[in-house]
């Protein structure tokens, strides 16, 4: 892993993530461009993973599988723009054996911008949902939280 990739940090069960806007994250009049937002909640999610232990890559190679969004919905409350420093919380809402619910909020300070719910799923090589390792399944089950 390279030593100079941004890493999150868990405070409790909530993952932080931490990013600066850079122009290419934004439109002429620069603000975010709606669609980055969701590419800072995937490199949070993602980032969560590693934190908790969860080799996607390794799955991935090894032909168990990776995970898909299935579903999302997500809600846009304040623009984030050029040079701001956000936040990307991240909460495990809830597990299946296939899947995994996560709620994320991109802030800027204490100001909500961005906010979502993702269903992601296992999928085999093939595209069919299939069980999650368990040992990803041991390791989400204590971050686990209800709701907002």
């Amino acid at each position: 892993m390279d030593g100079n990739a941004p890493l999150g940090r868990f405070a409790g069960v909530e993952h932080l993530f931490v990013l600066r806007v850079y122009f290419e994250d934004t439109d002429l009049t620069g603000v975010v461009y709606h669609a980055n937002y969701l590419r800072f909640m995937e490199r949070a999610r993602s980032d969560m993973l590693l934190a908790a232990g969860i080799d996607q890559r390794t799955a991935q190679e090894g032909g168990e599988g990776a995970y898909a969004v299935r579903g999302l919905a997500i809600q846009y409350r304040a623009p984030a723009r050029l040079g701001d420093e956000l936040t990307v919380a991240s909460r495990v809402l809830s597990l299946r054996p296939a899947a995994v619910v996560v709620h994320q909020r991109v802030m800027r300070g204490g100001t909500i911008l961005s906010e979502a719910e993702v269903e992601a799923v296992f999928v085999s090589p093939s595209g069919r949902p299939r069980r999650q390792p368990a040992e990803w399944l041991t390791a989400f089950e204590p971050l686990v939280t209800k709701g907002d």
